[in-house]
C-alpha cells in the first residue's frame, strides 16, 4: 500500500514558524526555529490522534501516511536569514535586496513568477553545492 502525502504549509510569524494541514484541522505547531515546529506538528498530530475517538479519526491519518512540507516564500527567506546574506540571495535570484526584504517581512508578497524565481534560484544553488566533490 502507498503511504499518503500529507501536505503541511509553514508560515513566518513575527518571531516564529507555524505550521498546519489543511487535511488536519485543529492541529497547528509554532516555534523560533524551523526544525522545532516540524517536530512539534509530528507530535502534535500524534497527540492529536490519541485525543480522538476511532470514528472521528479523519481519513488522511488512517492507514501509512507522510507529511510533505511546503514553505511560504517569508518562511523560505527566514529559514536561510542569517544562513545566506540578502545580498548573497540577490546574486541567487535576481531579485534586490530591498525586495527580498520587503518578502521576508510581509509587507509585500511575491507574486507567483517572482516566487518561482527565488525557487529556481535556490535550486540552482542547491544543484551547484551537489555537484561539488
Amino acid at each position: 500500500m502507498e503511504k499518503r502525502v500529507i501536505r503541511v504549509l509553514i508560515s513566518w510569524y513575527p518571531g516564529s514558524f507555524g505550521a498546519a494541514s489543511d487535511e488536519i484541522p485543529g492541529c497547528v505547531a509554532a516555534a523560533e526555529r524551523l526544525d522545532d515546529v516540524i517536530g512539534e506538528f509530528e507530535e502534535g498530530v500524534q497527540f492529536h490522534l490519541e485525543g480522538l475517538a476511532s470514528d472521528e479519526v479523519p481519513d488522511c491519518l488512517k492507514g501509512e501516511y507522510q507529511f510533505e512540507y511546503e514553505y511560504t516564500t517569508q518562511a523560505l527567506l527566514h529559514r536561510y536569514d542569517g544562513i545566506l546574506t540578502r545580498a548573497a540571495l540577490s546574486r541567487i535570484t535576481g531579485i534586490d535586496q530591498k525586495i527580498l526584504g520587503h518578502y521576508m517581512t510581509g509587507y509585500r508578497t511575491p507574486r507567483p513568477k517572482r516566487r518561482q524565481q527565488i525557487i529556481d534560484g535556490l535550486h540552482r544553488l542547491g544543484n551547484e553545492l551537489l555537484a561539488t566533490y
